[in-house]
């Protein structure tokens, strides 16, 4: 397998488990996959979060806000793997509960990557909610 297959599989196994866990409101596996060096941020459909205090506060606001996730889908768009970086442009297709209330939208979403001790970890996402 070579570094463009193992990343896809990482994308689509342990990446999206994290992504329905947090939407089903549990944090934990998303946070587990977030880099603790710096730089990291968020320019998200919520929020802005820059820096580890900030992203962690997000993702407890989040983890707070989310419950029942009935579906969470990513359509991968496009992605690059070069040496310790990537990176992936998609739709996530998400139906949840926000604050207890049903919803279903598509956000537009970019995350960029670093591979740090052989692990791949998320530095950096942007996400906007797709307009109808």
């Amino acid at each position: 397998m070579d570094d463009a297959d193992d990343f896809l599989a990482w994308v689509r196994s342990a990446l999206y488990r994290a992504e329905m866990a947090l939407h089903d409101g549990d944090a934990a596996p998303r946070r587990a996959l977030w880099s603790r060096n710096e730089p990291v941020s968020i320019l998200g459909a919520w929020r802005n979060a820059y820096g580890q205090q900030e992203i962690d506060e997000a993702f407890a606001v989040l983890e707070r806000a989310f419950s029942n996730c009935t579906s969470y889908s990513f359509e991968l768009q496009a992605y690059d793997v070069v040496g310790a970086m990537a990176y992936t442009a998609g739709l996530e297709h998400i139906s949840t509960s926000v604050d207890g209330q049903p919803r279903s939208y598509t956000l537009r979403a970019t995350q960029v990557y670093r591979r740090e001790n052989g692990e791949w970890k998320v530095a950096h996402r942007h996400a906007d909610t797709v307009a109808e």
